[in-house]
Protein backbone atom coordinates (compact mmCIF):
# COMPACT_ATOMS: atom_id res chain seq x y z
CA UNK A 1 0.00 0.00 0.00
CA UNK A 2 1.09 3.46 -0.79
CA UNK A 3 -0.17 6.51 1.16
CA UNK A 4 -0.02 9.91 -1.40
CA UNK A 5 -1.14 13.62 0.49
CA UNK A 6 -3.15 16.21 -1.82
CA UNK A 7 -4.71 19.25 -0.50
CA UNK A 8 -8.32 19.94 -2.33
CA UNK A 9 -9.64 23.52 -1.54
CA UNK A 10 -13.42 22.42 -1.36
CA UNK A 11 -12.91 19.68 1.15
CA UNK A 12 -13.17 22.43 4.20
CA UNK A 13 -16.90 22.59 3.76
CA UNK A 14 -19.46 19.30 4.67
CA UNK A 15 -21.51 18.78 1.50
CA UNK A 16 -17.79 18.43 -0.55
CA UNK A 17 -16.53 16.43 1.73
CA UNK A 18 -19.30 14.02 2.00
CA UNK A 19 -19.25 14.02 -1.95
CA UNK A 20 -15.70 13.50 -1.99
CA UNK A 21 -15.92 10.62 0.45
CA UNK A 22 -18.44 8.82 -1.74
CA UNK A 23 -16.20 8.86 -4.63
CA UNK A 24 -12.96 7.91 -3.09
CA UNK A 25 -15.09 4.78 -1.82
CA UNK A 26 -15.80 3.64 -4.94
CA UNK A 27 -12.64 3.47 -6.25
CA UNK A 28 -11.86 -0.62 -4.99
CA UNK A 29 -8.02 0.02 -5.44
CA UNK A 30 -8.25 3.04 -2.40
CA UNK A 31 -8.02 1.35 0.95
CA UNK A 32 -8.66 4.55 3.15
CA UNK A 33 -9.11 8.30 2.78
CA UNK A 34 -8.76 10.88 5.58
CA UNK A 35 -10.20 14.70 5.34
CA UNK A 36 -8.21 17.24 7.35
CA UNK A 37 -11.47 19.72 7.41
CA UNK A 38 -9.51 22.70 8.49
CA UNK A 39 -6.92 23.12 5.86
CA UNK A 40 -8.12 20.67 2.84
CA UNK A 41 -5.47 17.87 3.48
CA UNK A 42 -6.09 14.69 2.05
CA UNK A 43 -4.50 11.95 2.74
CA UNK A 44 -5.54 8.88 0.44
CA UNK A 45 -3.92 5.08 0.92
CA UNK A 46 -4.38 2.66 -1.92
CA UNK A 47 -2.84 -0.04 -4.05
CA UNK A 48 -0.01 0.89 -5.85
CA UNK A 49 -0.02 -2.26 -7.70
CA UNK A 50 -4.15 -1.65 -9.14
CA UNK A 51 -3.74 2.11 -9.98
CA UNK A 52 -1.96 5.53 -9.66
CA UNK A 53 -1.69 8.66 -7.96
CA UNK A 54 -2.17 10.46 -11.20
CA UNK A 55 -5.10 7.69 -11.86
CA UNK A 56 -6.62 8.91 -8.84
CA UNK A 57 -6.45 12.60 -9.11
CA UNK A 58 -7.55 12.45 -12.34
CA UNK A 59 -10.70 11.05 -10.85
CA UNK A 60 -11.00 13.78 -8.28
CA UNK A 61 -10.79 16.43 -11.21
CA UNK A 62 -13.55 14.66 -13.44
CA UNK A 63 -15.76 14.99 -10.78
CA UNK A 64 -14.91 18.94 -10.40
CA UNK A 65 -12.54 19.01 -7.35
CA UNK A 66 -9.82 21.73 -7.66
CA UNK A 67 -6.82 20.11 -6.16
CA UNK A 68 -4.17 23.05 -4.58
Amino acid sequence: MQTMTIYIKEATAEKPIQSLEGILADVPEVERALIDVEDGEVKITFDENQTSEEQIIQRIQIEGFHIA
